[in-house]
């Protein structure tokens, strides 16, 4: 597949939903060619492709577990071969699994640090290998690190580590120009936020933060363009809470 010389190419993990997809809708607007990497939701990933095509812009699907390192580099392998580099990642995916902990399953525990923890890791690694100069790595937290909540706390604990690891890659980074960064979302509307919660208790959520609403996936995807573009540049090992004022 051609590609314009001059456009930057993006993956995204977790593409195919939520604020993955959001990412992917915004970067195809901004002139990137996509890689929308999924895990199984195979339908989702082909329709987020098809959407960006019909706009115009350029975008394949690759079906990856971002915590296995083979599959992650056959990713990274794909969108070199197809669109020449790679010059932006973003690790959308991620798992969540609210429970007190004197309740919460281990398995559970393990399956969230498997995509949460390793799979940061994992496309965090091939990033540092493989972005181009002038390139950007952007993983995921949660606002909820800073303001904690009951029942977070396995998924809390996981995002910690995200947050942890985007500043000592920034350390890492020195004199690549390369930046890394981390976006923490407050209460955003999404499948893997919405699900379980009553309207109840999605209204007080709402009424939470000062701006007085749930954030969108498209909120979200602005503070990602901008990590990733030219105006963000001097943003590099920081830790960006957008989450509508909660403090």
């Amino acid at each position: 597949m051609d590609v314009s010389e001059n456009r930057r190419v993006a993956v995204v993990t977790g593409g195919s939903r939520g604020i993955g997809r959001a990412t992917v809708r915004r970067f195809a607007a901004d002139g990137f060619a996509v890689v929308i990497n999924y895990a199984g939701a195979t339908g989702e990933a082909q329709a987020a492709v098809a959407e960006v095509t019909a706009a115009g812009g350029q975008a394949i699907a690759v079906q990856a577990d971002v915590a296995d390192e083979q599959a992650v580099s056959a990713l990274f392998d794909e969108a070199e071969s197809t669109y020449g580099g790679v010059d932006v990642v973003v690790n959308a995916a991620g798992r969540m699994k609210l429970a007190p902990l004197a309740d919460l399953d281990l398995a559970d525990l393990d399956a969230m640090h498997r995509t949460n923890i390793r799979g940061a890791f994992v496309v965090s690694q091939q990033a540092a290998r493989r972005l181009r100069p002038g390139g950007a790595l952007i993983l995921f937290s949660t606002s909820v690190v800073g303001r904690p909540l009951p029942d977070y706390g396995a998924y809390t604990s996981s995002k910690s580590a995200v947050e942890a690891l985007a500043v000592i890659l920034a350390k890492e980074f020195r004199g690549r120009d390369l930046t890394v960064n981390a976006v923490a979302p407050g209460p955003t509307a999404t499948d893997l936020f919405l699900e379980g919660k009553d309207e109840q208790l999605l209204a007080r959520l709402a009424a939470e933060p000062p701006m007085e609403r749930l954030g969108t996936p498209e909120d979200i995807a602005r503070v990602v363009s901008f990590l990733a573009g030219p105006d963000g540049r001097w943003v590099h090992g920081q830790v960006l809470r957008a989450n509508g004022g909660l403090v």
